[in-house]
């Protein structure tokens, strides 16, 4: 079992857009604070409240909502070294272990000392343009070149460590993190990788007369992405698309930084986690 985790300073932050994880929230401050520990409690966008994370004031955040509320938690407390405890109030929530119903009963084992920290690997994307760096950010999940709104697919070739590794003619190209297995990258096809893993993992979105499969790299490899013809976007966790030009070239690696988790009991967590998401989607299908 890895090394047990008690937190001193947590912070907990809602999802904006969902009234209800203001509720909770709110309901977890007051919980805490029982307990002797005080856990100040906002939305996700308070700016001061981010900027207070950034400084590193806080030894643990809760994050109230659902996947996005964690990814977007991710991007924040990666570069401090903050850890992150989602409680689920959305519809998948394959990042988090606790269900709305279950955090009194969670937060009791945390004070225990019986939580872990789990790390998790992010990506780095690098916009270059004729030589120039347009810009960087990380992901958790996955870094996407694909078709903007033209329905034509896009040409891309691909090159890992320096060599090239082919060229895709698709509507586009998923570059996922072992987190980023159960998101766009399982949607789009490819396979499940367990959550430790430091791989990236290519997967073509629809791809025509070109490679069909998904290709686990080797840990520590670099992926360079060079786009051909002007129909295409990249776009990092899925926030806002930023438009590419023909030879734009994306770069992706391992991130210097690393996302950490609070989770409970044994590693398999995961794999119960997965199959009883996937199991309650496949109760709605036809049979």
């Amino acid at each position: 079992m890895p090394n047990s985790f008690l937190p001193k300073r947590p912070v907990i932050t809602a999802y904006p857009k969902m009234p209800e994880a203001f509720t909770e929230a709110e309901a977890m401050s007051a919980f805490l604070k029982e307990k002797g520990v005080e856990a100040p409690f906002g939305s996700m966008n308070d700016g001061e409240l981010r900027k207070r994370v950034k400084k590193g004031e806080f030894d643990m955040l809760i994050a109230v909502g659902g996947d996005g509320s964690v990814l977007r938690a991710g991007h924040l407390c990666a570069p401090s070294g903050v850890p992150i405890l989602g409680v689920n109030l959305g519809r998948l929530g394959f990042l988090m272990q606790i269900e709305r119903h279950e955090w009194r009963d969670y937060f009791e084992k945390l004070f225990n000392g019986e939580a872990w920290i789990e790390n998790r690997m992010m990506l780095r994307a690098e916009h270059v343009r004729a030589g120039e760096s347009l810009g960087q950010s990380n992901a958790l999940n996955e870094v996407v070149v694909a078709r903007g709104q033209n329905l034509r697919p896009v040409r891309l070739t691909v090159s890992v460590d320096g060599r090239r590794l082919t060229s895709y003619i698709a509507d586009g190209l998923i570059a996922a993190t072992a987190t980023g297995s159960t998101a766009y990258a399982l949607a789009a096809g490819g396979p499940i990788l367990p959550p430790e893993l430091r791989n990236i993992l290519l997967v073509p979105i629809a791809p025509h007369l070109s490679v069909d499969r998904a290709v686990v790299l080797s840990e520590g490899s670099s992926v360079s992405i060079v786009v051909k013809g002007e129909n295409s976007v990249l776009s990092v966790d899925g926030q806002p698309p930023t438009p590419l030009m023909d030879d734009d070239l994306v770069n992706v690696t391992a991130a210097d930084v690393t996302a950490q988790f609070i989770r409970f009991g044994d590693p398999g967590y995961f794999y119960r986690n997965l199959t009883a998401h996937m199991n309650e989607n496949s109760l709605g299908l036809p049979r």
